[in-house]
Order: C-alpha cells, then structure tokens, then sequence
C-alpha cells in the first residue's frame, strides 16, 4: 500500500473508462475515497459502483466544488485525465480547436484555480495529469490534439516549479499508445505509431503509483520515451527529419 493515498480525497476525470478507470480502481485498492467523474452518467455510476466510491458525471472543468462536497471537504489528489484525441491538420475547424483547448489544457487551468488555495493553506495537495507523450514530442496526423497536450504539459511543469515548495506534488503521466477508445480512435496514424507498443490502461496506473513512491513529476510508462525526448531536445532538426519520414511513410499508406 503507498502510504501517500491512504484516506485520501481523490478525484479522477474521465473515469468512466480506459485510463481513468484503471486510476480509479488503484487508488481504490490503495485505501483512497475517490470520486469518479465522467460525462457518461452511467459510465461514472458503473466504476464508482465497482470501486467503493462515488459518482460526480459532468464537465471535467466544472465539478470540483461537488467532489469536494463528496468527499467531506477535502480534495487531496485531482487526477486531471480526461481528454479529447483531436485529430487535423492546420485545417481542423474552429470548434475541434476550441474543445481542444478547453478539455485538454483549460480544464486543468479550472481546477487548479479552483483547488490551490486550500492546497496552499494546508501545505499539502497532489495534481496529476494525464498528459501523452504527444506532449513532450508530438503526433502525426493531430495537430490540435498534439499541441494542446505540450499545452498541457507546460502547466503541469508550471504547477510544479510555482508551488513544490509549498507542499503541492505534481506528477505529469505521457504514455504512448494505450489500449482504450481513444486509441481506437486514431485510426491509421495511430495504427503506425501507437498500436505497435501500447500497453493496458493498468500499466499506467503502476507507474504512476511508481512515481508516488519516489516522488517523480515525470511518469513515463513507455521508457523508451525518455531517448526519445533526449533525442529531441539534443538534435531537433535531426529528430525532426526522422518524424517527417514517420509523417512520409503514413502518407504513403492512406
């Protein structure tokens, strides 16, 4: 058991299934009360079920005052995962911009400001969020999905460099592909990059249990992500060059 979450408040967003659910159910079995939220009413009330724990369905952004009343009065960990895998080019519309944007960048925003200053009076409050390594490298095929998720990543950074000192933990979780609805999603640029090497949603609730224990921001349930992003920021055109070719042979394919 990690000693870290036992008793404690937890909220997990997009819950009603694949990496949500597998977050919800860890955190269950190490002792947590946790809220489950998801759009899916049913799908909310169907883990919360499962897990012991209890179900707040809506907007991801607009739900921390109803967890906070669910759990007595207190958020400890705000599991930030839900999102949405937007597709597109430059040429995406305004709208799959705009949901982009809000679900996967400001819906942290949200509740970040709506859980910090009792975070802050306490001294102690736990953020994790369900970034994608799209965040640290990027996506072929997805352009709004892949920049709002370096968006989301650059808060969860910006989180943790403001406010570690005062007792607030972040932890940034960048999986590649995961067997869920999302990655079924991806269609053939998924098929290519993703589907080779994805992993359980369970996997990525070990290693963010992992990175509690050694109290890591970075959770990386692919390894292998980490040479890559090495890679990156060592040679960017170099690195580059290589994704054009990744970008090339799916073109190749459609």
């Amino acid at each position: 058991m990690v000693e870290a979450v036992q008793g404690a408040g937890v909220v997990v967003t997009g819950a009603g299934g694949g990496i949500g659910a597998a977050l919800a159910r860890r955190f269950a079995a190490e002792g947590a009360r946790v809220v489950v939220n998801d759009l899916d009413a049913e799908k909310a009330k169907a883990v919360a079920e499962e897990v012991g724990g209890i179900a707040v369905p809506g907007d991801a952004s607009a739900i921390v005052d109803q967890a906070r009343d669910a759990l007595g009065g207190v958020v400890d960990v705000y599991c930030a995962n839900a999102g949405v895998a937007s597709g597109g080019s430059e040429a995406a519309g305004e709208d799959v911009w705009a949901l982009a944007w809000d679900v996967n960048v400001m819906a942290h925003v949200r509740a970040a400001h709506a859980l910090l200053p009792d975070w802050l009076e306490r001294g102690a409050g736990r953020f994790v969020s369900t970034v994608s390594a799209a965040g640290l490298l990027t996506m072929i095929g997805a352009a709004p999905y892949s920049v709002t998720k370096h968006g989301a990543y650059a808060f969860a950074e910006w989180l943790s460099l403001t406010y570690r000192h005062r007792g607030v933990k972040v932890h940034a979780i960048c999986p590649q592909g995961v067997r869920t609805d999302m990655l079924s999603g991806t269609g053939s640029a998924g098929d290519l990059v993703l589907a080779p090497t994805a992993i359980e949603p369970e996997a990525v609730a070990d290693a963010l249990f992992a990175g509690i224990e050694e109290d890591r921001f970075l959770i990386l349930p692919h390894p292998e992500v980490a040479g890559y992003y090495q890679a990156r920021a060592a040679d960017p055109d170099r690195w580059l060059s290589g994704m054009n070719h990744l970008q090339q042979k799916w073109e190749a394919t459609r």
